[in-house]
């Protein structure tokens, strides 16, 4: 297990395969590993060019709609999250800034299947509602290897 302030050694990159709603990949990452996710610019780019369209409806929106995405890009660029052996680790360069045990987790989902904009989990005493800034499809495979309990959106 990483020190709380140091930078885990070994960072593991998986196969990055699509999965399929339903499909299940327990196993498939080894507990043993560090997985550092990388950071994926879809949502604050996509809400940059919202708020250019907002320029011609109203300034304000459009201004405040691009200091938010500026703001998760910049979130994109320094944060990391890394799926340990026990936690789901975010670190700001080398610190550690929270650490989140599996034990801890009641349930988690990520909405929306096909354009994934927010990654929900619930912990014992506190919910947490992310903007996905790292990439969703390996953020779902890792979740589903530690075989964390899940909450359908729909259910």
């Amino acid at each position: 297990m990483p020190e709380p302030n140091a930078t885990p050694s070994a960072v593991q990159s998986p196969d990055l395969s699509p999965i399929a709603p339903g499909e299940t990949t327990a196993g498939s990452l080894p507990d043993s590993e560090v997985i550092e996710l990388p950071p994926d610019f879809v949502l604050p780019t996509g809400l940059a060019a919202i708020s250019i369209l907002f320029l011609a409806w109203n300034l304000l929106a459009a201004l405040a709609l691009a200091a938010f995405s500026a703001f998760l890009t910049l979130q994109a660029a320094t944060l990391r999250l890394l799926f340990t052996a026990t936690a789901l680790d975010i670190y700001r360069g080398d610190k550690l800034i929270r650490r989140f045990p599996y034990q801890d987790w009641e349930n988690w989902d990520i909405f929306w299947y096909y354009l994934p904009t927010l990654f929900y989990f619930k912990e014992v005493k506190s919910l947490h509602f992310l903007p996905i800034l790292f990439d969703p499809k390996l953020l779902r495979a890792c979740l589903e290897a530690k075989q964390l309990p899940k909450r359908r959106a729909w259910q």
